[in-house]
């Protein structure tokens, strides 16, 4: 149910909850509104998902300086993709140079984001600030915003099972200097070795 809801999966989730017979979680609706924020986010429509993000609850962007900056990165990078490069200059110099004269971090990305503009195509891009362009990016993007949200509805951000392996990979590999033992293969379920 953890994973079903964290990674958005709304008719999923009802389905097991009810032939589970457990209580949701959360309300579904807000895991619909958080799949809509990321699918707006998903096709670059930022606007939109800072919109939907307001009306989910303002609080959030109100309360996160540095998930604020991400968004307005990303609507900089989805004008300088669409070549809307007077339009990416004067939105740089508005709404993000002022949050970089306050943050080195955030003027750091800025600087990475704006080198964008150097380069007349994607091919030509460095590998530093190639990353900025990749769809990539946007699902970073999506995914610190879905973070945000959970955490604002007092849910947890990461999906419990992916603690679960890292606690079984770490476990092993602390019996591993210790003794030999079966291990189980993750990916197939079966076990291997002695």
């Amino acid at each position: 149910m953890d994973y079903l809801v964290i990674e958005g999966y709304k008719s999923a989730a009802e389905e097991f909850s009810q032939e589970a017979n457990l209580t949701p979680p959360v309300d579904f609706e807000s895991i619909e509104s958080r799949m809509d924020i990321r699918e707006a986010l998903q096709r670059g429509d930022v606007e939109d998902a800072i919109t939907r993000v307001n009306d989910l609850n303002p609080e959030i962007l109100d309360t996160n300086p540095g998930l604020y900056f991400k968004l307005q990165q990303q609507k900089l990078i989805e004008y300088i993709r669409q070549g809307r490069i007077s339009e990416a200059v004067e939105f740089a110099q508005s709404e993000l140079a002022p949050r970089g004269e306050e943050s080195p971090e955030f003027l750091y990305e800025l600087e990475r984001t704006m080198a964008l503009l150097a380069f007349d195509s994607a091919p030509n891009v460095p590998e530093g600030i190639a990353d900025l362009l990749s769809p990539a990016q946007r699902l970073r993007t999506a995914g610190e915003v879905n973070a945000a949200i959970l955490d604002s509805l007092s849910q947890g951000n990461e999906v419990k099972l992916v603690g679960l392996l890292r606690l079984l990979c770490w476990g092993e590999k602390m019996l591993s200097e210790k003794a030999e033992f079966p291990r189980l293969n993750v990916i197939d379920g079966n076990i291997v070795g002695k």
